[in-house]
């Protein structure tokens, strides 16, 4: 009792108490999910508590000092692509890096300078800040020169902002769980931009070589003006850059051979980069090349670390576009290493995770006056091949950097600038052996290879930006074609066995009579609906509209006839009025003799009027059909089979048609309206149709789609071909009895 009223005071309403609906299992925030959550995002959290020493210290450290020493020439060399100074060549070597180290999930990528990004970058800091823009005066002079001073520094912002762009749209996208984007960019097309990326490259470094001043031109068939003023002022060449160049060349193209060579003698590679830029330091030093011959050096190089900066909002909306590139570009080649890795090392990359990794790396990188990164190959190979096992190698080669920007940064301001463009003239030749992709494509696959030759040629042409915009939209519509275009066929069965094969490639298969499977090899959608109903009835050989229309016309004129037929019969009745009582119903069947308007013997039509559905000429000479039954009551069936066979194909050749939808993963409101004219379609003909090897999702699809009705139920699909066949010859073979 003493429960009851505390009950009744707790709730002395009659309304009852609200019920509390417990948080599903995913929504709870606990402490593991809390957990996995925070090292989701913060891999270094997951594998540095775990990090041994003794087992990963050493080749760690190896493996970063190698990698660092590539970054110092290459980060130097690649800051010309770019039209930056040298200087934050380095900085973009250091800081990415260390921000990859904490959210990076790859443990052998190299973040820092890429040859690619690094012309995109100097595409767009040319078009917004090219040297007309920053002529001055000369004291006394109407000559005019280049403050270059003003035009890098505002490069440098253009740069920085481009860069953080294209770090938050990667961010943002990596957050929203988009890290598949990169699988639109596929190999043939990565490797063809890259291609046509070093190709710009080479044109960008070319005056350098030379020793020449040019315009370094934007836009579409930039690559071909900047061509055009290069050969015009070969005449102008400087012979003792094009010497210095050269040297630099023989001997780096040599050394790296030699190093290939006894490269698996040594336990590192001979760093021959920064082998180069120190001995080219050191006799421009001592001969002083700037001086004397007036070859152009990298200059000033401030030591120390620069303080990080906002970038220029204002500029945001001039680089949307190339910061989209970059962003897409970068990931791409990035995700594409690291899984490499990671497949062959047994561990997994988290696409998005990776994406946000390298938003972060560009972001930060930013406020510190760097340029876009990526992974670089040459570097990754180096780290991977040098024993690296974690992402502590690139804190090691980050040090290494940091050092040299530190203390060592004004030693190389003697470097003559024909050494670093020599660096990146080798270091592009991996890219150009991808030329033989073109073989290799040829023999595997043509559309690949149309592929190939549409992205080389526009992003040659249209540039690097808008180059990359047309490869994708042509990837896509490759797609779209094939998808619209697949290969239809029939399937038949292999005796013994449940396999149910295409009927042209394979001898072996045996037709199910009076069954047509139809197989498709994608899926039915919107842009090829049309295009597989029309297939549907060239393979199963059945013209269903002209059948349809006879069907009609066939109906019409029997209506007209019975009409006709009743009122002969009733003058008939009122003729015979006088002599006795005579019924309409007696009338018309006297008109329904075999002597009357469609007369038949042994079963088989006379009339060609009768027999067809048009005129008399629409029947062939000779052409009679035998009927399976003289009943009255068939009549009407049996003129409809008639008409049908006279166009060529006997309906009850084909009972049932099975549809093999195993290769469909969805299906839009067209495909389903398709369907539904199929289904009804075929039904007035006769001929039934059934659906096999839908998935879960595509039958959801098809009960939104309000597909089901009464006289298309769910009894018409099967789970399997097989299934399909047993159900029809099952239910031909009871009809057969029937009629029988």
């Amino acid at each position: 009792m003493q429960l009851k009223r505390k009950r009744h005071f707790l709730n002395p309403d009659p309304i009852p108490l609200l019920s509390v609906t417990p948080l599903p299992p995913f929504s709870r925030c606990t402490v593991p999910r809390l957990k996995r959550s925070v090292v989701g995002c913060l891999p270094v959290l997951y594998w540095l508590p775990r990090y041994s020493i003794w087992d990963y210290g050493m080749p760690d450290l190896i493996s970063g000092i190698s990698v660092g020493i590539m970054h110092l020439p290459q980060g130097m060399a690649y800051a010309l692509l770019a039209s930056l100074p040298p200087v934050f060549g380095l900085y973009t070597s250091l800081y990415p890096a260390l921000v990859y180290f904490f959210f990076g999930t790859s443990r052998h990528i190299s973040i820092g300078t890429f040859a690619v990004l690094s012309i995109m970058v100097g595409s767009v800091t040319e078009r917004l800040a090219p040297d007309r823009n920053f002529l001055v005066m000369l004291n006394g002079t109407n000559l005019t020169e280049v403050n270059i001073t003003a035009r890098d520094s505002y490069r440098v912002q253009v740069a920085a902002a481009t860069t953080v762009l294209g770090g938050l749209i990667q961010v943002v996208l990596g957050l929203v769980k988009f890290g598949f984007v990169g699988t639109y960019l596929s190999e043939p097309l990565v490797r063809a931009y890259t291609t046509a990326a070093a190709a710009h490259a080479v044109v960008a470094v070319i005056a350098q070589l030379f020793g020449l001043s040019t315009t370094r031109f934007s836009g579409p068939l930039s690559l071909v003006y900047t061509l055009v003023e290069v050969c015009s002022k070969l005449p102008q060449t400087h012979l003792p850059t094009l010497a210095v160049s050269g040297v630099s060349m023989v001997f780096l193209i040599a050394a790296k051979e030699i190093n290939s060579a006894i490269s698996a003698r040594l336990p590192v590679p001979i760093p021959v980069e920064l082998i180069t830029i120190v001995a080219a330091t050191v006799i421009s030093s001592y001969t002083h090349l700037n001086g004397n011959y007036t070859i152009s050096v990298v200059g000033e190089i401030p030591s120390g670390l620069a303080a990080p900066r906002l970038p220029d909002a204002s500029l945001f909306k001039e680089v949307m576009g190339d910061a989209f590139a970059l962003a897409i570009v970068g990931y791409a080649i990035s995700i594409s290493l690291g899984k490499t890795f990671a497949l062959k090392h047994g561990y997994k990359v988290d696409s998005n995770q990776e994406l946000v990794a390298l938003g972060l790396s560009n972001a930060v990188g930013g406020f510190f006056q760097c340029y876009a990164v990526c992974s670089s190959m040459s570097r990754s190979l180096i780290q991977e091949s040098t024993g690296g096992k974690t992402q502590m190698a690139g804190m090691a080669s980050a040090v290494i950097v940091l050092v040299t920007v530190l203390k060592l940064g004004p030693l190389f301001q003697e470097l003559p600038k024909a050494v670093l463009a020599a660096i990146v003239f080798v270091n592009l030749k991996g890219m150009f052996k991808q030329y033989y992709d073109i073989i290799t494509l040829w023999r595997s696959s043509k559309v690949d290879l149309v592929v190939w030759l549409v992205t080389w040629v526009s992003t040659l042409l249209f540039n690097l930006d808008m180059g990359l915009g047309a490869s994708i939209t042509f990837a896509v519509l490759t797609v779209i074609f094939r998808t619209q275009l697949p290969k239809y066929s029939v399937l038949g069965h292999v005796p013994g066995t449940e396999l149910y094969l295409d009927m042209e490639t394979h001898r072996e298969v045996r037709e199910v009579p009076g069954i047509t499977i139809f197989h498709s090899s994608a899926t039915v959608y919107f842009a090829n609906a049309d295009l597989y109903l029309e297939a549907l009835k060239g393979k199963s050989g059945l013209d269903i509209s002209k059948m349809i229309i006879y069907k009609r016309r066939q109906e019409a004129k029997q209506r007209r006839r019975d009409k006709r037929a009743e009122r002969r019969a009733r003058r008939e009745a009122k003729r015979q009025q006088k002599t006795g009582v005579f019924s309409v119903e007696e009338a018309a069947g006297q008109w329904k003799e075999p002597g009357g308007w469609c007369g038949r013997e042994n079963g088989t039509v006379k009339d060609p009027d009768c027999a067809t559905l048009g005129a008399v000429s629409e029947l062939q000479d000779g052409d009679t059909t035998t009927l399976g039954s003289s009943s009255e009551d068939t009549l009407s069936r049996e003129l409809d089979k008639v008409s049908l066979g006279s166009l060529g194909k006997w309906t009850w050749d084909i009972h049932s048609i099975i549809l093999d939808l195993s290769t469909a993963n969805f299906i839009d409101t067209v495909a389903i309206k398709t369907m539904r004219n199929i289904f009804h379609d075929f039904g007035e003909i006769d001929v039934t149709v059934y659906m096999a090897g839908c998935q879960m999702s595509v039958v959801e699809q098809l009960e939104l789609g309000g597909f089901f009705s009464e006289s298309i139920t769910k009894g018409r699909l099967f789970a399997t071909v097989h299934d399909a066949v047993l159900h029809c010859l099952a239910l031909s073979f009871n009809i057969f009895w029937i009629f029988k």
